[in-house]
């Protein structure tokens, strides 16, 4: 089972459905014991980040995250759950993130119209199982006005907008996209399905 953290943000349908659409066995989980049991996790957001990481612990799912990356479970962060993989956010310093990479989030710079809204394409520069699918130069859905600033060798793809910017960052079981796979069209679709697969040998191997 794949778990898609309900902590009352993010669009928790649309994630499920296209799930659902690849074959994957997908859930809303609020209850964070049940994280222990579940394959792969994705870990949804939108809006503001210090809301997001807020709602986030006041739920309880701050440790229960921190013990699933300590098993190695499959996580994927969706948008404001991929800043949340990252220490913090200039967008409120006063809020935590989870802290499984290294980096800061802030906000896009430069003469370009904040928020970056709408599609455009990616430029590989790293490799990650779960992108098994992905080419460079797909495009995918984009809406967001901070971006985080990985150590380099965290940072798998990047999206030109008004310069180099992050768009997914990876490491070992962990991937973290800032677009929207759920409104993606296929290539989103590709992605989902990578990721679905490896959630289901996880189930298998954890049986």
């Amino acid at each position: 089972m794949i778990a898609i953290v309900d902590y009352g943000v993010g669009n928790l349908a649309s994630v499920k459905k296209a799930l659902a659409t690849v074959g994957a066995d997908a859930e809303l989980v609020r209850d964070p014991a049940r994280l222990a049991s579940a394959g792969a996790i994705v870990l949804p957001g939108v809006g503001n980040f210090g809301h997001c990481a807020r709602e986030f612990s006041r739920f309880g799912f701050a440790p229960a995250l921190a013990a699933a990356r300590e098993r190695r479970t499959p996580i994927l962060g969706v948008c404001v759950g991929m800043q949340l993989l990252f220490e913090g956010s200039d967008e409120d310093a006063s809020a935590r993130g989870l802290g499984f990479l290294p980096g800061r989030v802030s906000r896009m710079k430069g003469d370009i119209r904040v928020p970056q809204m709408g599609w455009n394409d990616l430029h590989l520069v790293g490799t990650h199982p779960w992108l098994s699918e992905i080419r460079d130069g797909d495009y995918f859905y984009f809406v967001h006005s901070y971006v985080p600033e990985p150590e380099r060798d965290a940072i798998v793809a990047t999206v030109d907008y008004g310069g180099s910017r992050a768009a997914i960052v990876g490491a070992d079981e962990l991937l973290g996209v800032q677009f929207h796979p759920e409104k993606s069209g296929a290539n989103g679709l590709r992605l989902l399905t990578a990721f679905a697969r490896r959630a289901a040998q996880a189930s298998s191997a954890a049986a």
